[in-house]
């Protein structure tokens, strides 16, 4: 008697598109906590300049995403591995991060209202109320990401569990909605009149910048909140009970110490490895996204926040086509994310991330050229019998686009890769995967602090602008995709990929 398989099949097929639809809801969440990140790269550094903030100190307000990250981030992985909730581990934490969002979100794009209604001049600057406001909202919405995405990521490794192609289709996955998130959010920043579409957010001490801003996060806010409820609605945890995670001594915070310092004790080479080279790819990237917009809008187009009329218009207008760059290179890492399982497959991860790296290195390198150029084209012209500086010609424009859009390349592999890594690495790690990754977090977050206190006073030791932490950005990434092609040890994602080229397991 011949026995029927086919039903069995018929099941398991089942059981993997409803995974994967769960998988594609979950990674959505990336979408709109990116929507926020990409308003904090591009619009965030340039609005606190406006407050009064100098170029050289604004960078060290960007410490709080990295000292959050590296507290905030390690505690919820730790915590949410041992949730014994009934909406299971790591949707609380989820949910308590949207919640936190939009708190966050009231704080930063009423920053200046707030500022103003508590004695801040609507001339004078700096706007110190307002300033307070802003860096107090931006340490929040930073906590507040963090306690998103990392149990986001924990979450799908629940549920990838030992399956080598569902990681990585994941981890690739996440980095495609970033990269759908970063495009909406710098699309919407790059829109002049923005905030026509909620004509209350202009006031007496919120101009049109600053409306078009508020906007922004509002809109991000509404995008995350529907992303986050119809993820979690749809993808149900299966709650763990206390007899689960009994073996996993909870001693409280004193405890937690002590599993993140046993988590660094018990890394094994190739995690350390990695940890090292994700470090030093960071210290790469984050000059450029710190200062991507600013320097479109000092460099590029001569600009500046606290000259004369004119000089302060190609400052604006500098921004947002910053903004539109950043678009582009959205684009990039969009397009870019669904090819990293492809061409992992095809040559191996480590000379995908070594390759792109390499590339990147060039690309920053760029930088210095294109500002030349914009240097070289400087054209006034005389309107009322004042020199008026007009705006860098077109050439340089689009090369300065370029620069923008070829850096997507990178970064779609920046942000699968090592995380991919990450969740295969520590299976022999002895700790859990939200604490796991925590730990991957903290490598990314040193190099940030570095980054935050080097850069403004590095930039004002060569007479100020972006290019000194821009160069320091090329030697980075270059040392970054060496250490990556030598260094790092093959990961078993390789060796699961030429064992079974067809992609099976």
């Amino acid at each position: 008697m011949e026995i029927d398989t086919r039903k069995g099949d018929d099941e398991e097929n089942q059981q993997q598109q409803t995974s994967m639809v769960k998988i594609i809801m979950i990674t959505s969440i990336a979408c709109g906590v990116q929507f926020g990140w990409a308003l904090q790269l591009s619009l965030l550094t340039p609005y606190v300049q406006l407050l009064g903030v100098p170029h050289t100190w604004s960078g060290f307000i960007w410490l709080c995403g990295p000292l959050a990250g590296m507290i905030v981030q390690p505690i919820v992985g730790y915590y949410s591995d041992r949730c014994t909730s009934r909406y299971g581990r790591r949707s609380p934490f989820i949910c308590v991060g949207a919640i936190s969002v939009v708190l966050a979100v009231i704080l930063i794009g009423f920053a200046a209202d707030i500022g103003y209604a508590a004695g801040d001049s609507l001339t004078k600057t700096p706007k110190t109320r307002a300033v307070v406001c802003f860096v107090v909202g931006f340490w929040v919405l930073d906590v507040a990401n963090n306690m998103i995405q990392g149990p986001c990521r924990a979450l799908l490794a629940d549920m990838c569990g030992s399956n080598l192609r569902m990681t990585r289709a994941s981890n690739s996955l996440f980095s495609f909605f970033m990269a759908v998130g970063n495009v909406l959010g710098y699309a919407a920043g790059s829109i002049k009149g923005l905030h026509k579409m909620l004509p209350f957010t202009e006031t007496d001490a919120c101009d049109n910048f600053c409306a078009n801003l508020k906007t922004c996060f509002l809109i991000s806010v509404v995008l995350l909140f529907i992303l986050t409820t119809l993820a979690l609605l749809s993808a149900k945890e299966k709650p763990w009970t206390r007899e689960e995670v009994a073996n996993e001594e909870d001693g409280g915070i004193f405890n937690f110490f002590k599993e993140i310092y046993g988590a660094f004790r018990q890394l094994n080479k190739p995690m350390w490895i990695l940890l090292l080279t994700t470090s030093v790819n960071w210290i790469g990237w984050f000059p450029f996204l710190l200062y991507d917009t600013d320097w479109m809008a000092r460099e590029v187009y001569g600009g500046d926040p606290d000259g004369v009329k004119n000089l302060r218009d190609l400052y604006d207008n500098g921004v947002r086509a910053g903004s539109i760059g950043l678009l582009l290179l959205s684009v990039f890492l969009g397009a870019m994310s669904l090819g990293v399982e492809g061409s992992s497959r095809l040559i191996g991860v480590k000379k995908v991330w070594g390759i792109v790296n390499i590339f990147m290195a060039f690309v920053m390198a760029m930088t210095c050229l294109v500002t030349k150029m914009a240097e070289h084209h400087r054209d006034y012209v005389t309107v009322n019998g004042v020199p008026t500086l007009r705006p860098p010609d077109q050439s340089v424009k689009i090369s300065a686009l370029a620069i923008f859009a070829a850096l997507g390349i990178p970064q779609a592999i920046t942000y699968s890769i090592p995380f991919a890594l990450a969740s295969i690495f520590s299976a022999h790690s002895g700790a859990g995967q939200g604490l796991s990754l925590g730990v991957l977090n903290v490598s990314i977050c040193v190099p940030q602090i570095i980054v935050s206190v080097i850069s403004g006073p590095l930039d004002a030791a060569f007479g100020g602008g972006n290019m000194p932490a821009f160069v320091m950005s090329a030697i980075a990434a270059l040392v970054s995709g060496i250490m990556a092609m030598t260094i790092l040890p093959r990961p078993p994602m390789d060796i699961a990929i030429k064992a079974t080229p067809s992609g099976g397991h």
